[in-house]
């Protein structure tokens, strides 16, 4: 999800790269002109019933308010250094009964807990590099990011090499990727030792023990709980993307990606409930019989395709699709399409239709309902079966003339995004996002420039 919102948010961030031939041996237009900022906001929403932290059953209700700002600075004629800094603030009831037992609501799974893992924040910064060829027909580049959150941490980089070809008409492009992540090991409460405390939990909050409870159901709860080895997750993807303008009116683009993660892929406070084990239950809370477990290893491909089509000045039609399968046994197709309607020459509006549905992972059942002699099993939604939908309306707002001021800069462009999802076995979301683009106006050049050092 959260990576899901994070892709959302970059989208709305249109690059500038001039791809324009030299007009002259002594004159060569700039990759970018001026630096430009981008402020990034979103606020998501979700809710449903088949939340992973409790087995497959109980709130999924969660709210996260993410802000970013994107900063492209002209080094030179040809490279471009881009600074992506963000933050991203989450409440979420599912996660909150990692620990259920908080001393002030009988337990549930249906309500959440007021313990330390309700809430939690994510900061990530990225920073890339460009270069581009004197002819603008090659574009290299390369970048590093980190980010963390409380259980948390990750670090990475890539490297990517576009090529154009036939008066820029025709583009190939190569990009790869990698990811060192690591997990805290952080365990559904009952399967913890006894009087343990949650990470962000002071001294004299109400730690658990389960020896101050009342079991029912089997009272001889005795999980045969063994803890994971390792804390690291890899991830290794390679990219190879093609695009062809067509016509005036048409462009299309093809993409294959390859995706390769090994390590901890379980998340280890995700319960698993099995139908050969008497169920134990503290108030309404039923006790994990194990956490997640699935394969070190995962394989992934998509193969899509993208065409545009130019009607006229008021209307353009985007289209795209995606088939992608893995070595989980998931498979999946993503069809989408986006009409923007220009209805001045400085607003358009875009409405937007998503369709999506997966076959379940190999490991995938519902709550109660694996074998305690399976090697792997999970009962993450995410990895079942559904189709879902996913209905968009923007409007932004493009200040051709930047003539619109704050202090050193000149608005570009405002856009204004809402989505709705949801999904056939219940789960629903809902996406605000706000983008705001700006230029350093030539008046506060100089002073941008001494802010830089330069």
């Amino acid at each position: 999800m959260k990576n899901t919102i994070l892709l959302l948010f970059l989208s709305l961030s249109v690059g500038s790269y001039s791809q324009e031939n030299e007009t002259e041996s002594t004159y060569k237009k700039r990759v970018l002109e001026s630096t430009e900022i981008d402020f990034l906001s979103s606020y998501y929403w979700q809710d449903g019933d088949n939340a992973a932290v409790s087995g497959g059953i109980g709130t999924e209700s969660l709210t996260d308010a993410t802000a970013a700002i994107i900063v492209s600075i002209p080094l030179n004629a040809d490279d471009v250094l881009t600074i992506d800094a963000g933050v991203s603030a989450y409440t979420s009831a599912s996660s909150s009964n990692i620990n259920p037992f908080d001393g002030k609501n009988s337990a549930d799974p249906f309500v959440a807990s007021s313990g330390a893992s309700r809430q939690d924040v994510l900061t990530n910064l990225t920073g890339s590099y460009s270069h581009s060829s004197d002819d603008r027909n090659q574009i290299l580049s390369g970048k590093l990011s980190i980010s963390s959150e409380y259980d948390y941490f990750s670090i990475g980089g890539g490297a990517s090499y576009t090529r154009l070809f036939n008066e820029k008409n025709t583009e190939v492009s190569l990009n790869g990727n990698v990811y060192f992540d690591t997990w805290g090991l952080i365990y559904p409460v009952e399967l913890r030792p006894a009087g343990n405390k949650e990470p962000g939990e002071d001294d004299e909050d109400h730690h658990f023990n389960i020896n101050d409870y009342l079991i029912t159901g089997n009272p001889d709860y005795n999980p045969q709980f063994t803890p994971f080895s390792s804390q690291a997750r890899n991830s290794y993807s390679l990219g190879l993307g093609f695009s062809q303008i067509l016509s005036r009116n048409v462009q299309m683009s093809l993409a294959a990606d390859l995706v390769m993660q090994d390590g901890l892929l379980s998340t280890p406070f995700q319960r698993v409930y099995f139908s050969d084990v008497a169920d134990s239950f503290i108030e309404n809370f039923h006790l994990a019989d194990d956490v997640e477990r699935l394969p070190g290893s995962r394989i992934k491909i998509a193969l899509g395709g993208r065409l545009n089509y130019y009607l006229n000045q008021t209307f353009v039609v985007r289209t795209f699709y995606r088939y992608y399968f893995d070595d989980w046994g998931i498979q999946s197709n993503t069809a989408s399409i986006e009409v923007p309607i220009k209805i001045s020459q400085k607003f358009t509006l875009y409405p937007s239709y998503r369709y999506y549905n997966q076959t379940q992972a190999d490991y995938f059942a519902p709550y109660n309902q694996h074998l305690s002699t399976a090697d792997y099993y999970t009962s993450d939604y995410d990895l079942s079966g559904y189709n879902a939908d996913q209905y968009g309306f923007g409007i932004s707002y493009t200040d051709l003339f930047t003539q619109g001021h704050l202090w050193l800069f000149k608005f570009k462009s405002i856009d204004l995004k809402y989505n709705t999802y949801s999904r056939n076995n219940g789960f629903r979301s809902n996406m605000l996002l706000l983008g705001v683009k700006m230029i350093i106006e030539e008046s506060g050049q100089e002073a941008w420039d001494k802010i830089r050092g330069k």
